[in-house]
């Protein structure tokens, strides 16, 4: 129900919005239809939505939406149908249906009261709805529905209600007695009747309060008995009072004293049930409902009149009834009593009711007026005097009838008034004699006086008279029972009350001077001018008629209060007053200073608070000077009563204005005394080393010590004392008399002590004490021994002016009284500085002073540091303490004297390092600049030198302000820089000063290192710093280094701010003067309301400014967001100005006077918060930190709106996985494009939008973020808590960032703010939340670590800015972590509490929400920490390598870690994480120790790993399969790895193993056939091991889902047919044999497993290729001259059979055609290989789009150890890809068709280096030129360009590869420059000239290559560190994936190519990738790799013999 009446409140504010959800509300309601027929049903969800729609029409009942109506009212005339129980849900308590009436009426009165129309349509079915109810006789439903009736009555027709009257009436037969006669004749003849719910056929008794379910006691009764407990009284003309007993009243008002009579009438009422009082409590209720509502006929509204009147008569009898006369007592009794009491409240409201009809000019009608006011009067004395006056309902139902009384004196113009009052005076006097229903009667009263005032004040004066004069009469009565006579009976002191009450209500002058007299006249000469209790209520009631504020009586009231105040004083130590009365001491202490405090509070006329300030101050001069001589502590007790009065007047006081030098001595007297008797309250948290004082109250120990005792001792008087003075400190000004020798004369100091007093001047013992005290006051900064020179009473006022300048900071943060704003002025600190401005002080005083300040303002930081923690208001309250002290010492660095400038300065430095928030407060920096560019105030005569010292320290001020302000911050600071600029221009209508210019153009910040602080800041941090140049609204590349000039992007700016902002006000302005134009003009097409031409009509309200610009900018920027949404690119510059100009509006609108639409307001901030959010591009979250930081910089009150928006947006991109959070499989990084050949995975589709945009988009917004913490972490609990909420929804479990390696300092800066957050617990704001931050700290120490759970990757962004920040942001993580302050206190609690709890629960372990089970939290943590800090520090070198490749020469000194601490990482890291570990050893692949503990690990934790294809190495080994360990039955359900992984495990090394074996297979047949084809020759090779022929069954399986696998496979199979090592050697091996004869009997096995089609297109394609391969055979005798002719002859030969057909070496590419013409033969020594081109197009591309594609096809030649060559060079290419490296490599297509033959690709587009040799002369550099341009021409240089970074991949590759033979024939160069390396023939091992290793150099480097790529020739140029740079990227990138490169060669072991003829070529090769190397040694490696290969002489000898033996171009 709860949410349904949030969305209902939520659709009220704006109904038009939500149709869809009023009308699902609806739908949840029971039908219309359904309700009106039969017996319907309703349900619990039907209930709730009928309440809801109700609730919507209570709020909202004029809305468009008529089925809500509709629904509502078909429900209200269906109630009588839920009289039937069945109706209601089963278990729908009574309880529950009375609740659901009760607000369902409560609605529909509500929405009928707002809508006039709702209000008919319910009137037509309230009287029949009510009538039935009354007619249901069974249900206790209808009970119930009646007495929600009575609470919310509906609309009713007047015919109805007529009718409802009627029947009520019938329903209710009353016979009302009218004297004992006829009740004693009217006996009771029958019981109640059950014929309705109303159906009362009782006897003759009105009412009790009525509530059907009600059952509650009311406050409890007189228990005493009346006769002695109840008098009445009876007042006589004269005005005498005389005392009846109630017997004797009761008696007469019966008018016999019958008793039998009496009991007949107890008896009456006594029979009359509850259940027929409740009946007839709601029929009275009903009938003033109905009247309420309409006019009923005259003849009903008499009966009803005539009921009444006789209830009321029976009322008078029933009260007059003794409690010990009933028969029942108790709570039975109690509960009749009630009821009954509550019928007769309901009778008197309809008495009253019907008062309101009488005709008004009628005698009649004044005559019925008369009895029915004497009637109510009567009745209201029998409830005073009634044994029941004090329930509750006997005091509501006197209540109401006073209300009647008080209704019938304005009726008739006040024609009863003078009557009225005669008959209710002796009401009053009753009632203060009683003493109860006070309340009532002093209401009433106010109430007539008020009317009469104004009608006939005659009666009235009369009235307030008597009571005034009824005090001063002597009241003779005779004592009873021997009791001493009363003082003061309480009709005294309570018409005394009322008379107070009844003056402060009313208010009237003319009644204060009538009654103050008489009060006064009593308190000086009648009975209350002797102590006693009258006295007391007489100066409480002077007191409260003197803060009326009536000059005169206020002067006469304060005049005689401050004579008795005194008097009281010289009473003291007299013999008289130890036998004093007590109430002299109450008057003393209570009485006179609450008069003295009522009247400083009530008071407010501008001319008498002052006056009122002076009489006080005047008192208390005179009182401290009285007391001083006394003894003990009769001073303070004195003094101390009168501070509450002094603190209120002076609480709008303003010290900071001229004070007359006579209020200044009064101020200052006081203080003096304060001191004097040690009222200030403790000024030192730790108590001075003093001799204690008793603080009994009995004690009058030695004043000497009460001064030091208030310094740092407990208080020894009152709290509220202690508040006042506090409070007065506030409005007091500097105690700085006009005598410029104020403190060398102290003649008037000396004043201030009595003549008889011991502390005089010439006592040097009370002296030291003065000084003792002082110097403990000051903190011990002055010794007792400085002070010698000054004297007690100087002493005693400097710790006066101690006291008073350190209380006014330790009250309220040191705000003075003054004006609602908060300036400079209204600091305190412009008082403390004022003594220090003193002329000639002594060096003492002097010294003295100065301690004073710096106590004041150490009491001011403690003040700020306790309030850290606030909120709300009061968080707000203490950001304005701490700006307007930072303000006014900035103004007071222009002083004069250089003293007072220097405490400046230091306490300003104090207070920006203790709170850095005032760096960004917008006043302060607003005060510096404009103080620095203004003449000092100070300057009035001419010195230009004082003028130059205060500029250049207001220079030196501003520039360390803002550099500091930067560091931390630098958004907010250049978003208030500009602020502050566009104020400027506004102030100064022209640019910056001089000053401002040339402080802010030295400034400058940027992403290297910043000269302007020193040290790792907050600015330091990348992020941070890309989000400052984005605030700047500089138009700089964010991924490029930049220097940022802070005044040049500040002023452009500002410019363009203030530019917006003048669009908007000219726009606004425009439409106003539109607006205002005639309507005759004609209505203009402005897009803005019509301005029509008629003038008849009204026109309708034109649509405001605002809403018409909000709306409009709303509109485009949700278009940008649809933009987005469809994938389209948002244009920069139209969303940049877009943004800019809503900011811009968002800004007036918040300046502006006009309220503007809030929820347009909103929707457009939250617009602006959203839409760069939600684009996700770096160029929108550049817009995005621009405007934010503009709004909270020009509005700071948004800050936490906009953080609110951002951090929702930023957890909506962790829901929706966007960006830092695509955790998704496809986006994270080089991974995802590398499955599933060298990383484990299904290959994943490339997502729609690039994740390193929106990574790059996060680091923005993160930067934003942080430099929002800096400002708000000291001042707003409000902001830091949003933050800790979007830490808190980063770090949840589980993990869920982006792997992407770009995201590696993103990601960090992440955890680094994590931390820096955590780090507040420190601070005061968050000491409340210390273990939900230590909880998060977990958490971000638990994501770190998880960053750690991947094997480490790298990714280029081809900019080296970016890597450098990437590497240093993980560097300032490290950096925090190295200087993190562990709270071992906090930690140490933290594990004993975790063991606590652990023996409550009887467990070792406890559980932990992050860590789960551990043992000590202090130790894992520190553990953890020391893994996360050596897995940071080992990530920050790899990355500092990738930014700096060609770094440092000398290697890297490694990380000296034992070999036990490595086994405490691992296992540190496998409790977190087993990932962890296990990419740990991805990082320290040769660290032994380390992967010895991981295969421990992993092997102990076996099934807790299976989902972690990385562990298999370390239990699938050759030793557990020889084994055949256990282990390897987990095998099944283990994730599937790599296919390069699961090639390992086919090796001979693996024996087969089934269940390895059956692993590998479903990793295989996980993947599609497709993507493992790449590996088909190592599949092949894998049938050499294959015993039991699972290998050869996934062939056939993949076969079979695939063609293209299918083919690829057989012409594999083909080419493994061959053996020409074993023909060679002899006889061939038994294993070789085996192979050899499996291959062809797989072959069949595949072609007999091709389906029709599949056996079709086989036969087409294979047809087709080796017809084209065969001419090579045919060629073979053909002379060389007529091969050309015969390939054409052979090709004319070969038809195109289908269009399916495609390139064995490209199954992509489809053949449309040969090109006839194109064959060619080729040289070589005994085989005709052949080249031909084909026509191809894409197989997924365009089928026209037809293009040439040469293959080599060979006879006689193994293409396999090519095929290996290029895989690896594929498996390069695509790991370089991946990367993101700018690196070429072309592995071109080769395929072995069979026995010794095979197809090659062309390379398209190239020619050999010795081709080119051929035609042109010179080397590589001059046919660059001949071919691309001139050097230095843009053709040339992309030329270069592409040859550098071909020539890079291949240098990697041939490093590796080792390829020889590698003479200018197999180098390729496309059209573009690019370098190609063709002819694997030797790798590896292997070499030209019977391995003779002639071409000793990793790669080819030749001198003509050189010349390209180092045109400095001296290895210096750009070009060479760009290549060296590319060569080492690429080198490390190929590292991390070396075990899938090594598996792929490994598994060709035995397929006899040559390169594995000699040597350890698979060793070899992993010792070319250097594992055991960090990667900034690698780097080294291949820098030196490549200086080796730099024009070695043995790459130019190869090139030598080539030429003479082959005739190859050099």
């Amino acid at each position: 129900m709860e949410s349904l009446v949030e969305l209902c409140d939520l659709i009220a504010q704006n109904p038009t919005q939500f149709p869809q959800k009023i009308a699902w509300i609806c739908s949840r309601c029971p039908p219309a239809e359904s309700l009106l027929t039969g017996s319907p049903v309703v349900s619990r969800s039907q209930l709730h939505a009928i309440l809801a729609v109700a609730r919507f029409l209570s709020k909202c009942p004029n809305s468009d939406h008529e089925t809500p109506k509709s629904l509502l009212l078909a429900f209200y005339r269906s109630i009588p149908s839920s009289f039937n129980l069945n109706f209601w849900p089963q278990a729908y308590s009574s309880e529950a249906i009375s609740s659901f009436f009760n607000d369902l009426l409560s609605y529909i009165s509500k929405a009928a009261e707002l809508s006039p129309d709702f209000a008919s349509d319910v009137a037509r079915f309230t009287g029949e709805v009510v009538i039935q109810t009354i007619s249901n006789a069974v249900s206790s439903v209808s009970r119930v529905f009646l007495d929600a009736l009575c609470s919310n009555f509906p609309p009713i027709l007047p015919s109805d209600a007529n009718r409802l009257v009627s029947i009520l009436l019938d329903r209710l037969d009353v016979v009302v007695p009218s004297s004992p006669r006829e009740a004693i004749s009217n006996t009771p003849d029958a019981t109640s009747a059950q014929s309705s719910p109303l159906s009362v056929n009782h006897y003759q008794s009105p009412g009790v309060e009525g509530s059907i379910v009600s059952t509650e006691s009311t406050s409890s009764a007189a228990t005493k008995d009346d006769a002695s407990s109840s008098r009445g009284i009876v007042v006589n003309g004269g005005g005498s009072i005389a005392w009846k007993s109630n017997g004797d009243l009761f008696g007469a008002s019966l008018g016999l004293n019958d008793g039998e009579a009496y009991k007949k009438v107890v008896t009456l009422f006594e029979e009359e049930s509850v259940e027929s009082l409740e009946k007839q409590d709601i029929v009275f209720k009903l009938i003033g409902h109905v009247f309420s509502k309409v006019a009923v006929e005259p003849q009903l509204m008499e009966q009803v009149r005539g009921i009444a009147k006789d209830q009321l008569h029976s009322m008078l009898a029933f009260l007059k009834i003794r409690k010990r006369d009933w028969s029942e007592q108790g709570q039975f009794l109690k509960v009749r009593i009630n009821k009954k009491l509550s019928v007769y409240q309901s009778a008197a409201r309809l008495q009253i009711k019907t008062l309101s009809y009488l005709d008004t000019e009628g005698k009649s009608s004044k005559r019925l007026l008369h009895g029915a006011v004497a009637l109510l009067i009567e009745s209201a004395e029998a409830c005073l005097f009634s044994v029941w006056r004090k329930l509750r309902a006997c005091e509501e139902l006197f209540g109401c009838l006073l209300s009647g009384v008080s209704q019938a004196a304005v009726t008739r113009g006040g024609q009863l008034l003078r009557v009225l009052l005669i008959r209710f005076k002796p009401l009053v006097l009753a009632t203060c004699a009683q003493g109860s229903m006070f309340e009532s009667v002093l209401k009433t009263c106010c109430e007539i006086i008020e009317f009469g005032w104004t009608k006939d004040r005659s009666p009235v004066d009369t009235f307030i008279m008597g009571l005034a004069t009824s005090i001063r009469e002597r009241n003779d009565y005779e004592e009873e029972d021997g009791k001493e006579k009363q003082a003061a009976p309480p009709i005294q002191l309570n018409i005394i009350r009322l008379l107070s009450e009844l003056n402060v209500s009313v208010r009237k002058p003319e009644v204060v001077d009538m009654i103050l007299p008489l009060f006064i006249e009593s308190l000086e000469e009648g009975d209350a001018s002797t102590p006693g209790l009258l006295r007391l209520r007489l100066l409480d009631a002077v007191a409260r008629m003197a803060s009326l504020g009536f000059e005169k009586s206020y002067r006469e009231a304060v005049v005689l209060m401050t004579r008795s105040y005194l008097g009281k004083l010289s009473g003291i130590g007299s013999a008289e007053s130890k036998t004093q009365a007590p109430e002299v001491t109450t008057e003393r202490i209570e009485t006179l200073p609450a008069g003295f405090l009522l009247i400083a509070s009530g008071i407010t006329c501008n001319k008498l608070r002052p006056d009122y300030r002076h009489r006080l101050l005047s008192l208390c001069s005179d009182v401290g000077l009285a007391a001083e001589s006394k003894s003990g502590r009769s001073g303070a007790d004195f003094l101390g009563p009168l501070l509450p009065a002094v603190a209120e007047i002076c609480s709008d006081f303003d010290p900071s204005v001229d004070v007359e030098p006579s209020l200044l001595k009064l101020f200052r007297n006081l203080w003096f005394y304060i001191a004097l008797f040690g009222l200030a309250p403790p000024i030192q948290k730790t108590p001075a080393t003093a001799k204690s004082v008793s603080t009994t109250l009995n004690s009058v120990g030695s004043m000497g010590n009460i001064p030091l005792q208030a310094v740092g001792g407990p208080y020894m008087w009152n709290s509220l004392w202690s508040s006042a003075v506090q409070r007065i400190s506030q409005g007091t000004p500097p105690l700085v008399v006009s005598s410029v020798k104020w403190l060398e004369d102290e003649l008037e100091l000396n004043a201030l002590h009595n003549p008889g007093s011991k502390r005089g001047s010439g006592n040097e013992k009370a002296a030291v004490t003065q000084r003792t005290a002082l110097s403990a006051a000051l903190g011990g900064r002055v010794e007792v021994s400085a002070m010698s020179t000054i004297s007690g009473v100087k002493a005693t006022y400097l710790l006066a002016v101690a006291f008073l300048e350190i209380i006014r900071f330790s009250s309220n943060g040191g705000i003075l009284n003054g004006g609602p704003t908060s300036t400079a002025s209204r600091s305190a600190f412009s008082c403390a500085f004022e003594y220090l401005r003193s002329p000639n002080l002594m060096p003492a005083v002097s010294q003295c002073l100065t301690a004073i300040v710096h106590r004041a303002f150490e009491t001011a930081v403690t003040w700020l540091e306790d309030r850290a923690s606030d909120t709300g208001p009061e968080a707000a309250a203490r950001e304005s303490t701490l700006s307007v002290h930072a303000c006014f010492l900035i103004k007071n660095l222009s002083q004069r004297d250089d003293n007072v400038r220097d405490i400046s300065v230091s306490l300003l430095t104090q207070l920006r390092d203790k709170f850095p928030q005032i760096l960004w407060n917008s006043l302060c920096l607003d005060s510096l600049l404009l103080s620095m560019h203004n003449d000092p105030p100070s300057a009035v005569v001419s010195d230009p030198a004082f003028v130059a010292n205060v500029r250049s320290l207001y220079q030196k001020v501003v520039r360390e302000w803002i550099v500091v302000s930067l560091s931390y911050a630098p958004c907010t600071s250049q978003g208030l820089l500009q602020e502050n600029l566009c104020k400027a221009n506004t102030w100064q209508r022209t640019q910056p000063t001089a000053d401002v210019v040339s402080l802010l153009s030295e400034i400058r910040i940027g992403t290297g290192k910043n000269d302007c602080w020193n040290g790792t800041k907050t600015a330091n941090i990348p992020a941070v710093m890309a989000a400052a140049a984005a605030a700047s609204g500089g138009n700089l590349k964010l991924t490029d280094a930049f220097n940022l000039e802070v005044l040049g992007t500040g002023m452009v700016s500002a410019t363009a701010k203030c530019n917006h902002a003048g669009e908007i006000a000219g726009m606004r302005r425009l439409y106003e003067s539109i607006g205002g134009l005639n309507q005759s003009t004609g209505g203009l097409d402005l897009d803005l309301p019509v301005l029509g031409s008629s003038t008849q009509s009204p026109q309708p309200k034109n649509e405001s400014f605002n809403e018409i610009l909000l709306s409009k900018f709303v509109r485009l920027l949700q278009k940008f967001v649809n933009i987005a949404e469809k994938g389209d690119e948002v244009d920069k510059s139209s969303f940049r100005e877009t943004c800019s100009q809503a900011t811009a509006l968002l800004l007036s609108n918040l300046d502006s006077d006009s309220k503007p639409n809030t929820e347009s307001f909103s929707q457009l901030l939250r617009l602006l918060c959203w839409c760069p959010a939600y684009i996700s591009t770096p160029e929108a979250v550049e817009t995005g930190v621009y405007i934010w930081t503009w709004l909270v910089s020009a509005a700071p009150q948004l800050g936490s709106l906009v953080l609110a928006e951002l951090v929702d947006a930023w957890l909506w991109t962790i829901d929706t996985k966007r960006g830092l959070f695509a955790s998704d499989a496809k986006c994270c990084g080089p991974s995802a494009k590398l499955r599933p050949h060298l990383a484990p995975g299904e290959p994943q589709p490339q997502p729609e939008k690039d994740p390193v945009e929106q990574i790059m988009a996060h680091r923005l917004w993160l930067g934003f973020f942080i430099d929002r913490f800096e400002v708000v972490r000291h001042d707003s609990v409000e902001q830091l808590l949003l933050l800790g909420r979007m830490l808190q929804g980063t770090t949840k479990l589980p993990w869920n960032f982006s792997r992407h390696p770009v995201a590696t300092g993103t990601f960090f800066t992440i955890m680094l703010f994590g931390l820096k957050f955590c780090s507040c617990q420190t601070q005061g704001n968050l000491q409340n939340f210390r273990s939900g931050l230590q909880l998060l700290e977990d958490r971000i120490y638990r994501a770190s670590l998880g960053w750690f759970a991947r094997v480490p990757e790298w990714y280029d962004l081809n900019n080296n800015n970016f890597a450098q920040s990437e590497a240093q942001s993980v560097s300032v993580f490290v950096h925090h972590l190295l200087n993190e302050k562990v709270d071992t206190a906090q930690l140490d609690q933290k594990s004993r509490g975790v063991e606590n709890g652990s023996s409550l629960n009887d467990m070792k372990d406890q559980y932990h929400p992050v860590w789960g089970l551990m043992e000590n939290y202090a130790v894992g943590r520190e553990k953890r920490r020391q893994l996360l800090l050596m897995l940071c520090q080992h990530e920050a070198d790899r990355l500092e390598v990738w930014a700096q490749p060609v770094g440092p020469k000398e290697s890297t000194s490694r990380l000296k870690i034992s070999s036990e601490r490595w086994i405490e990482f691992a296992r540190t890291a496998f409790s977190v994480d087993p990932s962890i570990a296990l990419s740990m050893a991805a990082r320290f692949p040769a660290n032994s120790a380390l992967k010895g503990e991981i295969t421990l690990l992993v092997q102990s934790s076996i099934l807790e790993i299976r989902s972690i294809p990385e562990a298999l190495p370390y239990f699938i080994t050759p030793k557990a399969v020889d084994e055949n360990s256990t282990l390897l039955q987990q095998l099944p359900h283990w994730a599937a790895c790599s296919v390069t992984q699961a090639l390992e495990f086919l090796t001979p090394a693996y024996k087969g193993h089934p269940r390895v074996m059956a692993y590998v297979l479903r990793v295989l047949e996980s993947y599609p056939p497709e993507k493992v084809t790449f590996f088909m020759p190592q599949l092949v090779q894998a049938l050499r091991y294959d015993e039991g022929r699972l290998v050869e069954g996934y062939l056939l399986r993949a076969a079979q889902r695939s063609d293209i696998f299918a083919h690829i496979l057989i012409w594999h199979l083909q080419g493994e047919t061959s053996d020409p090592e074993s023909e060679k050697d002899g006889a061939p091996s038994v294993t070789n044999t085996s192979f050899q004869e499996l291959l062809p009997a797989v072959r069949q096995k595949i072609i007999d497993g091709f389906s029709p089609k599949a056996l079709d297109i086989f036969q087409r394609e294979f047809d087709f290729f080796d017809k084209v391969t065969s001419i090579s055979g045919v060629l073979y005798p053909v002379p060389k001259e007529e091969r050309r002719a015969g390939i054409r002859r052979e090709l004319e030969k070969i038809e195109m059979d289908g269009d399916d057909l495609y390139l064995p070496t490209a199954h992509t590419k489809l053949v449309r055609g040969i090109q006839v013409d194109s064959g060619i033969p080729l040289q070589s020594a005994a085989k005709v290989p052949i080249m031909i081109t084909f026509n191809v197009v894409d197989r997924d591309g365009d089928q026209t789009d037809i293009k040439p594609q040469a293959c080599i096809f060979k006879v006689g030649d193994d293409c396999r150890q090519d095929v290996l060559a290029l895989q690896v060079i594929s498996l390069l290419k695509d790991i370089f890809e991946a990367v993101g490296l700018n690196i070429y490599l072309f592995p071109y297509g080769v395929l072995p068709t069979g026995p010794e033959r095979g197809i090659i690709e062309v390379v398209p587009n190239t020619r050999s280096r010795s081709q080119m040799g051929e035609t042109t002369d010179g080397g590589l550099y001059e046919i660059f030129q001949q071919d691309f341009g001139p050097v230095g021409s843009p053709s040339f240089e992309a030329a270069r360009e592409n040859f550098l970074i071909s020539s890079a991949g291949y240098a990697v590759a041939s490093l590796l590869l080792q390829p020889k033979d590698r003479h200018n024939g197999n180098l390729l160069f496309d059209s573009v420059g690019r370098l190609v390396h063709i002819d694997f023939g030797f790798i590896f091992e292997i070499s030209p000239g019977g391995n003779m290793r002639f071409e000793s150099a990793h790669f080819k480097l030749s001198h003509e290559m050189t010349q390209l790529l180092d045109p400095s020739g001296v290895m210096k140029s750009d070009t060479w560190y760009q290549f060296v740079r590319l060569c080492v990227k690429g080198y490390l990138a190929a590292r991390r994936y070396m075990d899938g490169i090594i598996n792929t060669v490994s598994l060709m072991m035995d397929s006899g190519l040559p390169c594995f003829s000699r040597g350890d070529p698979i060793g070899n090769l992993r010792k070319r990738f250097h594992p055991e190397m960090s990667e900034r040694e690698a780097a080294n490696f291949m820098i030196r790799t490549c200086t080796d290969a730099y024009n070695k002489w043995t790459t130019a000898g190869y090139d030598l013999i080539q030429y003479l033996q082959q005739g190859i171009e050099k």
